[in-house]
């Protein structure tokens, strides 16, 4: 297979040509041939939002950019430098992030970190990179303990064909104060983005990571399936925060999921307001004791968009923790799902778990589900759970508009109020940027 040639569909040669044109050890190209030959018996999911429309023998699986990696972004060809320009990114990297991927495409295309972080051991690397300076380090943790790679179906074709991604491993003790960013841009209709990110906080340290992704408009659907595993050792704490604004062509089936190890703390912070279809759960496995979690996530449903979308937290040790909270606005007929679980093992002696999920309609053509689900098999724990869907006040709206406000600046500022949790959670320059894309979400109402 040439290099550069698009090819729709996944096959075999496929498989082998990304493997072999990336110089990977035997074992990934094993395990990525491993995923192919179940990927033949392995059925689509037959729960949640209908995706039959989602046609994977018409995707492009693997597109090179055909950009050698760089440190600069003057080295890179002027569409690619544009685009990220118009993100900010370039100037995020100076103001306030320790590091910076990017990705277009299949693969990596600009890749930096701070160098103090270097010299204090963190290894921020595009995962392809990775895999090559430390295949030891990357074998240990890729798909096996985490997120098998017979999971499901959409992670059986994460493992064969996945490409690009971010790498981090933190050091015993290393807190990192700046954030590390990548930002994921699916730039070709029709084709599918496979990015994999393996994070490892190891003992003692700290680390949070931003991940941004976006697409434009085309009229062929398209595929995200990327992967996220996260390690969180003993007294570690990570905080992933994420910000997805896909197009609304785009299939949007993404797994991430971290291990909590004793006294670890991993908190996910997720925003999701793009795509026209959303199936993502966000999950901690607390395995050690004093473990916790927390999950907030926000999503927006508008006009032809199902955002079927929760958390999961897998109690697996005593006097462990986990708290969901989970927001959803719908307007112009989306549909905004929570589905989530909450499961107590028996060794989970003293575990706490609180789940509280609310959503807001716009109008009367919205829709708001919630499909909570509890395991518990542990006498001895404490399991909260309160749901709540409503609309707009016609009485906030008229005080509101006898204050001065207009019926849209009323509506904007209860919605500010709404999405509070998260905007509070996300840095500064992230909480406007989300907020500028609410704005835009809303125009026209």
């Amino acid at each position: 297979m040439a290099k550069g040639t698009i090819q729709k569909g996944l096959t075999r040669e496929l498989v082998e040509h990304i493997s072999e044109s990336k110089g990977e050890p035997g074992w990934m190209k094993e395990k990525r041939l491993r995923a192919f030959e179940l990927l033949q018996d392995a059925n689509m999911p037959n729960w949640g939002p209908d995706i039959s429309a989602l046609d994977l023998e018409s995707l492009v699986y693997y597109i090179d950019p055909e950009v050698a990696e760089a440190t600069s972004w003057n080295d890179l060809p002027e569409e690619i430098s544009q685009t990220f320009n118009k993100l900010g990114i370039p100037q995020a990297e100076q103001e306030y992030l320790g590091g910076v991927g990017a990705q277009f495409d299949s693969n990596i295309v600009y890749h930096k970190l701070k160098e103090e972080l270097s010299k204090d051991g963190v290894i921020f690397e595009n995962m392809d990179v990775a895999l090559e300076k430390y295949p030891e380090l990357v074998e240990q943790y890729f798909m096996d303990k985490c997120v098998p790679i017979d999971d499901h179906k959409f992670s059986l074709i994460h493992a064969a064909v996945w490409s690009g991604g971010t790498f981090i491993y933190i050091p015993k003790g290393v807190k990192v104060k700046e954030p590390l960013q990548a930002y994921f841009r699916m730039n070709r209709s029709a084709s599918g983005q496979f990015e994999h990110t393996l994070i490892i906080a190891d003992e003692g340290s700290e680390v949070t990571y931003i991940e941004g992704c976006s697409a434009p408009r085309y009229n062929a659907s398209s595929l995200h399936a990327g992967c996220v595993e996260v390690f969180v050792h003993k007294e570690a704490k990570v905080k992933y925060i994420s910000i997805e604004n896909w197009s609304k062509n785009v299939y949007n089936l993404n797994t991430k999921r971290a291990i909590v190890e004793e006294r670890g703390e991993m908190n996910w912070v997720s925003g999701n307001m793009g795509s026209g279809v959303t199936m993502l759960y966000p999950s901690s496995i607390l395995v050690g004791e004093g473990a916790k979690t927390d999950n907030l996530g926000m999503v927006f449903a508008g006009k032809g968009q199902i955002q079927d979308t929760g958390a999961k937290a897998i109690h697996l040790a005593p006097n462990t923790k986990s708290t969901i909270r989970s927001k959803s606005i719908s307007k112009d007929g989306g549909v905004g799902n929570y589905r989530g679980l909450i499961k107590v093992g028996d060794k989970a002696k003293g575990a706490e778990a609180s789940l509280v999920c609310d959503s807001l309609l716009l109008d009367e053509e919205s829709e708001s589900n919630a499909f909570p689900s509890v395991m518990n098999r542990q006498d001895d724990v404490t399991i909260s759970h309160e749901a709540t869907i409503g609309r707009i006040g016609e009485e906030e709206l008229f005080y509101l508009k006898s204050r001065g406000l207009s019926e849209d600046e009323a509506i904007r500022m209860v919605l500010g109020g709404f999405i509070e949790p998260i905007t509070k959670a996300l840095p500064l320059e992230y909480a406007v940027e989300f907020n500028k894309l609410i704005d835009i979400e809303l125009e026209g109402h």
